[in-house]
């Protein structure tokens, strides 16, 4: 009742807005909802029939056909941009015979025109679909939403329009074979006039896995030999293009970094967590400092890859590290920064284990001693044959089975490890790191469980509340000190994405809303000169796309522009976004260099993605939503909606009651 009221509403207003200055055309007497909402435009539009075919013939005039839906947001801004437009009617009029197709009525035309679209561009097209004919019907342009003017960087409708019919007029034999070529081309099932960047999209993606292949450890797995980084990024963006182009060697090394490190040395095998990095190709030693944004961004990688393969030793390495996390580094809702090294003025005391201490503990805790050995065994703790030094141990897993009452085991050793001194914690909060493990938590709680929600959202209400202070957002806090380092690019680029993640678990408009005002606040400070800076001060440090210790703040923000330009259906600022990005084209010369930075540049140029319904609906239906394997995929509460749409910046693809349909539709995106 709710959508046959906006409908009705949205018809009568434009009605009641036009008819003053216009006459009713030929879509009056028009049964289609849609068709009726332009029957008062000032395009002396036309219906798919006889009447406009004979017309365009006897005139010679080119067809501007326009293919759209009732409730389809983009097919409304063009009309009230261009077809309400008199200057672009007066145009349409004198040089073309216009014709307004429902594709819901017209399902058949709208297929057709849809191949010839994807024959002309080389990818999907959607709603509103806009393409110009010869009289006898044959294409030789075509397009979805165009704005009037050339606003975007784009082309727009006008100039179009006024160059197309020159064209025609002037070039006509050279149109005929244009449209003649296209025609032969989808009878042939062939795609010509491919869109360039969507191919170098996917060869940039087959380079990254080239380069990274280039300096992969087979053996031991990961990047490059000692020391080796966990280099999450990489592996994020190894998954995306896996889930976007089923690349096998993408999904070997991506896995095959994940399972290494959770049985390596580098995760802590008994109280959970990652060190920093391995001072060894075998991932065994570390460096034994824990850092939170280490923990946060592997944790997103693992909850990624647990949504690919369900493997129970992911989900057991997800749950046991943000336990630790919670252990060592909660603080009045927020998460200290990290965690030294060194305890009792020996570099990793704390976690080591001699054998003989190691199995007099398991034996007095109740394990026979032929158990206790086989726990050590497993762990990697062996007589006489420590690896960090020949008498001291950093555990590590030696087989894939855990032997009976481990988890017994580990309580043992940790109350072992307790009878030293942990070391020393950071204890600043600091806003871009606590907004990763923010935004972790959140993609945990879609892709492994639930109850991590809340913990996360009240972790973002921290925040909110701690480090922002009369609308300026600070880099840290101390707890005592007055609040003085402000925010730097990537404190906003990452309390951004946080909020934007949060919106997708409760459709609450508040967290839209606070990512909003905030990246007006980033462009104001950090888009100086046409580049973006790490901080608002006058030294004009440019942000750099490369990952250093972890993900580009700039790449970061990049992906933020896009994502919230998709759910606020803003062409403007996705143009900025597409903008911004375009400013670091070495991404395509070597990126392996900028694995998150090609993760957005991938989503830039398959598109960022809304799934739009009603809230409980979204909610309802969130396991096979958060199942969908196309990376660049958001959701946005619609409560006009009845059934299941999905849209780009420029166009609406697919709308469905049946939620699987709209979601095949979704996967088909390449």
């Amino acid at each position: 009742m709710k959508r046959l009221f906006f409908l009705l509403s949205f018809s009568l207003l434009a009605t009641a807005q036009t008819s003053k200055t216009t006459i009713a055309n030929r879509l009056i007497d028009e049964d289609s909802p849609y068709l009726q909402q332009h029957a008062h435009n000032p395009v002396h539009w036309f219906a798919w029939g006889k009447e406009a075919f004979e017309k365009a013939k006897k005139e010679n005039k080119p067809i501007f056909l326009s293919i759209g839906y009732s409730t389809c947001h983009w097919c409304h801004v063009m009309e009230h941009e261009s077809f309400e437009n008199e200057a672009i009617a007066k145009i349409l009029n004198q040089h073309y015979v216009a014709i307004k197709v429902d594709r819901e009525e017209h399902p058949d035309l709208d297929q057709y025109y849809q191949d010839i679209y994807v024959v002309m561009n080389g990818r999907s097209g959607g709603w509103p679909l806009t393409m110009i004919l010869t009289p006898d019907r044959k294409p030789y342009f075509s397009a979805t939403y165009l704005p009037p003017d050339d606003r975007y960087g784009d082309g727009g409708l006008g100039a179009i329009l006024k160059r197309m019919a020159r064209l025609y007029r002037e070039r006509r034999s050279d149109v005929q074979k244009r449209a003649d070529s296209i025609l032969s081309a989808l009878r042939a099932g062939k795609k010509q006039g491919q869109n360039p960047i969507m191919i170098s999209g996917e060869k940039v993606a087959k380079r990254f896995v080239q380069e990274v292949k280039s300096s992969y450890d087979p053996t031991y797995h990961g990047i490059g030999s000692a020391p080796k980084f966990p280099h999450a990024t990489t592996i994020e963006t190894l998954l995306d293009i896996y889930r976007l182009y089923g690349d096998e060697d993408a999904k070997m090394m991506a896995f095959g970094m994940l399972d290494a490190m959770a049985k390596g040395g580098i995760y802590d095998q008994i109280e959970g967590g990652f060190f920093r990095y391995s001072t060894d190709e075998r991932w065994m030693i570390p460096h034994f400092e824990k850092m939170l944004y280490t923990n946060a961004e592997l944790l997103e990688a693992y909850a990624n890859a647990y949504a690919l393969d369900h493997k129970v030793r992911y989900k057991q390495v997800i749950e046991e590290t943000i336990a630790n996390l919670k252990e060592r580094f909660l603080q009045e809702g927020l998460y200290m920064g990290a965690s030294d090294a060194d305890s009792e003025g020996k570099e990793g005391y704390y976690f080591l284990f001699s054998y003989d201490e190691a199995l007099k503990a398991l034996t007095r805790g109740g394990f026979a001693k032929d158990q206790a050995i086989d726990v050590l065994g497993y762990l990697g703790i062996f007589e006489m044959e420590g690896n960090f030094d020949t008498t001291l141990t950093n555990p590590y897993l030696t087989r894939e089975t855990p032997p009976k009452d481990f988890a017994k085991a580990k309580a043992i050793l940790r109350q072992l490890r307790a009878k030293k001194s942990y070391p020393f914690i950071d204890y600043k909060i600091q806003t871009s790191w606590n907004a990763l493990l923010i935004k972790a938590l959140l993609r945990v709680s879609k892709q492994v469980d639930p109850r991590y929600t809340k913990e996360a959202l009240s972790s973002l209400e921290q925040l909110l509340k701690r480090l922002m202070r009369h609308g300026v957002l600070y880099h840290q806090s101390i707890k005592g000190k007055t609040l003085k380092i402000r925010g730097y690019l990537e404190d906003y680029a990452f309390l951004i994405s946080a909020l934007i993640d949060a919106y997708q678990v409760r459709y609450e408009d508040r967290y839209l809303e606070w990512a909003k005002w905030l990246m007006g606040e980033a462009r104001k400070k950090f888009y100086q000169k046409g580049s973006w800076k790490v901080s608002e001060d006058s030294t004009g440090v440019d942000a750099e796309v490369y990952d250093a210790s972890y993900r580009s703040g700039v790449s970061v923000m990049i992906e933020d522009l896009f994502e919230l330009a998709i759910l606020a259906e803003d062409r403007v600022l996705y143009t900025f976004a597409q903008k911004s990005l375009r400013e670091y084209s070495q991404i395509v010369a070597h990126p392996s260099n900028y694995p998150y930075a090609l993760k957005v540049m991938l989503g830039s140029k398959l598109g960022y993605t809304v799934l739009k319904s009603k809230r409980t609906r979204l909610i309802a239906h969130q396991a096979q939503i958060n199942a969908v394997k196309y990376p660049y995929l958001l959701t946005k509460s619609q409560e006009q909606l009845d059934t299941f749409l999905a849209c780009q910046i420029d166009r609406c693809f697919a709308t469905q009651k049946d939620i699987g349909k709209v979601l095949n539709a979704i996967e088909r995106i390449k």
